[in-house]
């Protein structure tokens, strides 16, 4: 399972390549689960990332069903040296409604670099913010032509993604992910004791924060603890 560690700034995201991260991911948690950061924060890293061989992911937003802002804010992060570029399913309703943001969120990326990666994050706790269960989003997701397909929680109220979702059902997303052809990403407020549980499901890829995060997800990340988290996975 590769490491994908959540920094809010470039200070935070120093911790997590010292740390060992395998993957820095650029977000702000101040606008939500999957907040968008800006175009500026995203380079900044990016370069600095890079030089340490790290590859770089940002989130554009908890989404509403705007396909064109989705599309254009893809661009953007994109454009500002993305790797993965991350889009959360939050105002999403139904299928067609996911289809139609993917597909355009994909284009815009793919048009400008084949080689990024599109991620597509459904939440956990779906069923509190009325949007897709993120158990219909692997195949639509592969049919759309992205590359990784992710769970996590929209409602950061110290609820893990395992308060929502059973082994089972994230047994069943690992697997239809696979089965589609896509890499597989879960997170969620994943504390210490979800480790086990973690390499039982064995997904591409953990996203974190708050477990690296000295006091809580609106404090700093640091590296010590980046460092014991790969070490225990």
């Amino acid at each position: 399972m590769l490491v994908l560690v959540s920094p809010k700034n470039l200070s935070e995201a120093i911790e997590a390549i010292e740390g060992g991260a395998d993957i820095i991911d650029v977000k702000n948690p101040a606008e939500g689960s999957l907040g968008a950061n800006f175009p500026w924060v995203i380079s900044e890293v990016a370069k600095l990332a890079k030089k340490h061989g790290k590859e770089v992911s940002a989130t554009t937003g908890d989404m509403p069903y705007k396909p064109g802002t989705a599309s254009l804010a893809a661009l953007g992060a994109a454009v500002a040296g993305a790797d993965y570029v991350k889009v959360g399913l939050y105002g999403i309703r139904n299928e067609f409604e996911a289809r139609d943001i993917i597909s355009g969120v994909v284009k815009a990326v793919k048009d400008y670099d084949e080689s990024k990666k599109v991620v597509i994050a459904g939440y956990g706790d779906h069923y509190r913010i009325n949007a897709i269960s993120p158990l219909k989003l692997p195949e639509i997701t592969a049919e759309c032509g992205a590359d990784v397909v992710m769970v996590d929680t929209a409602i950061k109220d110290g609820s893990s993604i395992f308060d929502h979702m059973s082994f089972e059902a994230l047994q069943g997303f690992v697997s239809s992910a696979r089965e589609n052809g896509l890499l597989c990403a879960i997170a969620g407020n994943l504390g210490w004791g979800h480790l086990e549980v973690l390499k039982k499901l064995s997904p591409d890829i953990i996203g974190v924060r708050t477990i690296v995060c000295e006091k809580g997800r609106e404090s700093q990340i640091k590296k010590e603890l980046v460092r014991k988290l790969k070490m225990r996975i």
